[in-house]
């Protein structure tokens, strides 16, 4: 089931109708009361979310569902008429798997929600990752460097364990980009390198396993 909250009814509607055309379970709602109200009754597979919504805004609605540990894996694309680089990048930084600005065509929205929901699939034969003294546990969303446990947000969890899942290996930036957000625009580098310098910090002295390769991108060295 895909929810979509858009207040605009003729877009919402033209979206759900395009959905369930596409072969998907789709409903719509016009704020954030409506769809957290049916939220409590059932999950959604992903949320088409707009930002400029009335009462709640869609930034706040995403971190409502990332801050609550049953939504915080619910796959997110935000629609909205905003372009800017700030928007874009306060949005992924804030959790949201993919974004789409308005006006956009309807095969480009399917095609997008397909490749978020591919993204999304579960890998239980990489439940647990260990490189060096770091632990990484994606049923139980926790990461441990030595013996502690390390808080992180969503996207540094994804990036963390993509960057374990390929221990040894030169990662391009573009390939990183592409990987844990989905797709390209002007500023996503910068949101990459915050991305690891966070998780590094959060590492402590285990963030060194993270390397930079001049030039090229990111590695997890397999010793530390």
């Amino acid at each position: 089931m895909i929810y979509c909250v858009e207040d605009d009814p003729n877009i919402r509607e033209l979206i759900v109708y395009s959905l369930k055309t596409g072969g998907f379970e789709a409903k719509g709602f016009p704020d954030a009361e409506s769809f957290f109200g049916e939220i409590k009754a059932k999950l959604p597979s992903l949320v088409l979310l707009d930002i400029m919504l009335p009462g709640i805004d869609g930034l706040s609605v995403l971190k409502m569902l990332r801050d609550n540990p049953d939504t915080r894996n619910i796959p997110v694309i935000m629609l909205t008429a905003k372009g800017t680089e700030f928007d874009i990048v306060q949005g992924l930084d804030m959790g949201a798997d993919d974004y789409i600005t308005k006006p956009f065509g309807i095969l480009e929205l399917i095609s997008r929600v397909k490749s978020v929901l591919r993204r999304a699939e579960p890998k239980k034969d990489q439940r647990v990752l260990k490189v060096g003294d770091i632990t990484i546990d994606t049923e139980k969303h926790m990461v441990l460097a030595g013996n502690s446990e390390i808080k992180l947000t969503v996207k540094e969890f994804e990036l963390l364990y993509y960057l374990m899942s390929n221990a040894g290996i030169v990662l391009t930036r573009e390939k990183l980009l592409d990987k844990i957000w989905g797709f390209d625009f002007e500023g996503e580098t910068r949101t990459l390198d915050v991305h690891i310098r966070s998780l590094r910090k959060k590492l402590g002295e285990y963030g060194r396993a993270i390397e930079t390769v001049r030039g090229i991108g990111y590695r997890m060295g397999t010793s530390q």
